[in-house]
C-alpha cells in the first residue's frame, strides 16, 4: 500500500456528474435515474403462450415506513404442479456505492434472474436505503431486518418453495459490503434466525477502502468505471459523519478483522469472493481474503484476467 491519503486525478472527471447525482443544501442527494434503466416485475404466472419466460419476478414490501421490500424470482420451473423440490435461496445486495441505484435497476434484475434461471434458486432481491439520507449502517440495519423478516413470512413463493437451510447471501460491490456485514451480524444471531440457515457468502467486487491508498488504487486513479474521485464521494456520502475510511464499515481488515469471523469460522460457512485485476479495489479484495484465510474462513478467490469493476453485472 502506498501511505499517500490523496493520490493525483484527473480534474475533468465530476464524481456528481459520473454518478449523475445533485448535492442539495439540507445534505441530501438528487438522483437522475434517466441513465440506469429500471424493469419492472412480472408476477403474472405465464399461460400457454409464454412458455419462453424462464423466471417470474414480483416485488414484496417488508416495511413500509422504510420503503423497503424486496424483489423475488422464481424459475418457472418451480411452479410446475408436479415439481415439489424445494429451492436455495439467495439474498441478494445490489451495487452502487451505498448512494444510488435499486434492486429494480435493469443490470440488477436481469443479473438476479439469470441466476435464479440458471442455479436455480429463488432469489429476493433487496431495496435497502440509501445513503446519504440514510448512512450507514442504516443499509446493514436494513439487511437485518430482512433476513428476521424471510424467517417468519407467509409469503407464498418463499413459503412454497425455498429450503430455508440453504441460503446465501450474496452482493455485488457495495451489495457485497453489505452481505459481508449482514453475515458477521447474522453469524451472532443463528439462534434467532431459525429456520433460515445462511450456509455462506458470494462476494462479487466487493467496495472496500480505507485512508492508505493501494497500488492497484494508484494504478488506476482514473479508471472510466470507478475514478479515485468517485470511490471517495461515495464513501464520504456512506459513511457516519465524522469518521474516515479507516472505519470498520469501509476497511474490514482494521485491527487484523472482525472477531465475528470466529463464528462464520465455527459455523463452517463458505465464501467466496470474485474481482478483475483491471478493478481499482483488486488489491483491497486480495488483502481481505488474506484477512479471512488467517481467521481460518473456508473462503475460495476468483479473479478475472482484464475485467473492470461490476464486470459479473454488465455481462451476464
Amino acid at each position: 500500500m502506498s501511505d499517500d491519503k490523496t493520490a493525483p486525478s484527473d480534474s475533468t472527471i465530476d464524481p456528481f456528474n459520473q454518478l449523475q447525482i445533485i448535492q442539495n443544501d439540507d445534505g441530501t442527494i438528487t438522483r437522475n435515474w434517466t441513465n440506469f434503466p429500471r424493469t419492472v416485475a412480472t408476477p403474472n404466472i405465464p399461460d400457454e403462450h409464454h412458455h419462453t419466460l424462464d423466471v417470474l419476478s414480483k416485488d414484496v414490501p417488508v416495511n413500509q415506513s422504510k420503503h423497503t421490500w424486496v424483489r423475488i424470482f422464481v424459475p418457472c420451473q418451480a411452479l410446475d404442479p408436479s415439481s415439489t423440490a424445494q429451492l436455495p435461496l439467495i439474498v441478494h445486495f445490489h451495487g452502487g456505492g451505498f448512494v444510488v441505484l435499486s434492486a429494480a435497476t435493469s443490470l440488477f434484475h436481469d443479473f438476479c434472474s439469470n441466476i435464479a434461471a440458471k442455479v436455480p434458486a429463488v432469489v429476493a432481491s433487496v431495496e435497502y436505503r440509501l445513503a446519504p439520507e440514510h448512512r450507514l449502517p442504516a443499509a446493514y440495519d436494513d439487511a437485518m431486518e430482512v433476513l428476521h423478516w424471510i424467517k417468519k413470512t407467509q409469503e407464498d413463493w418463499l413459503h412454497k418453495y425455498v429450503d430455508l437451510s440453504r441460503c446465501f447471501l450474496m452482493g455485488d460491490s457495495s451489495g457485497g459490503n453489505i452481505a459481508y456485514h449482514a453475515g458477521l451480524r447474522a453469524s451472532a444471531q443463528v439462534d434467532d434466525l431459525l429456520p433460515l440457515k445462511i450456509r455462506g457468502l458470494i462476494l462479487n467486487y466487493p467496495f472496500f477502502g480505507g485512508v492508505k491508498r493501494t497500488e492497484s488504487e494508484l494504478r488506476l486513479v482514473n479508471d472510466p468505471f470507478l475514478p479515485l474521485c468517485v470511490n471517495d464521494l461515495m464513501w464520504e456520502l456512506a459513511l457516519p459523519i465524522g469518521v474516515d475510511r479507516d472505519n470498520e464499515y469501509c476497511n474490514p481488515t482494521v485491527g487484523g478483522g472482525s472477531k465475528l469471523l470466529d463464528h462464520i469460522r465455527m459455523l463452517g460457512w463458505n465464501v467466496m469472493v470474485s474481482g478483475s485485476s483491471e478493478d481499482p479495489l483488486i488489491d483491497r479484495q486480495i488483502e481481505f481474503v488474506k484477512m479471512m484465510e488467517r481467521k481460518g474462513v473456508k473462503v475460495i478467490c476468483h479473479l478475472d484476467q482484464g475485467g473492470k469493476h461490476g464486470f459479473d453485472d454488465s455481462d451476464p
